[in-house]
């Protein structure tokens, strides 16, 4: 039950964040977020550690995303703080996605190489809906979907080795009853 709320929150949100920026209203995405993080932070074993990984997702995100907009290859209609940074519902996205990671994306953590391949094509796949919808422009597109590429080849293996260290979901029994 647990892998379906999950998969539909972060659906929920996802859209949210899009169709919040691609309409004027950038902390749509973020607020929506804050709900799918209480619901997630609620069933997880042990919150501290899915906070952690929720962080460290959006780090990686902002720097991610930040990269981008510099290069001039992207840009987003609203919720910028910067012109050189990402927009901040971009950021709580990544964190947002975080929430997947150790329950309905838990399939793809003990194999590296699938990975990196559903991050190489679902990663550019969900900038080009985002695209498609108005949250994000692509400047240079072919530059964009190819950093996009090999920056979530490179993310999603990443993610999923935080994720088993920053496993809150089901963290093992002797941490769960410590943590009481």
């Amino acid at each position: 039950m647990h892998f379906l709320i999950n998969f539909a929150a972060f659906q929920i949100g996802w859209f949210s964040a899009v169709l919040g920026a691609a309409n004027g209203m950038p902390w749509l995405g973020p607020l929506t977020f804050a709900g799918v993080l209480a619901i997630h932070l609620r069933i997880a074993s042990r919150p501290d550690l899915e906070v952690g990984l929720v962080i460290a997702s959006g780090v990686i995100g902002f720097y991610f995303d930040s990269l981008l907009v510099a290069q001039g290859w992207v840009s987003y209609p609203s919720g910028l703080v910067s012109d050189s940074f990402a927009p901040y519902w971009i950021v709580t996205m990544w964190m947002l996605f975080a929430t997947t990671l150790n329950v309905s994306m838990r399939w793809l953590r003990d194999n590296r190489a699938l990975a990196a391949l559903f991050g190489a094509v679902g990663g550019p796949l969900s900038y080009l809906a985002g695209a498609k919808l108005g949250g994000i422009v692509f400047v240079d597109q072919v530059a964009a979907l190819v950093a996009l590429a090999i920056g979530w080849a490179v993310a999603m293996p990443l993610l999923m080795a935080l994720s088993k260290r920053l496993d809150g979901v089901a963290a093992p029994r002797a941490v769960r009853e410590e943590s009481r």
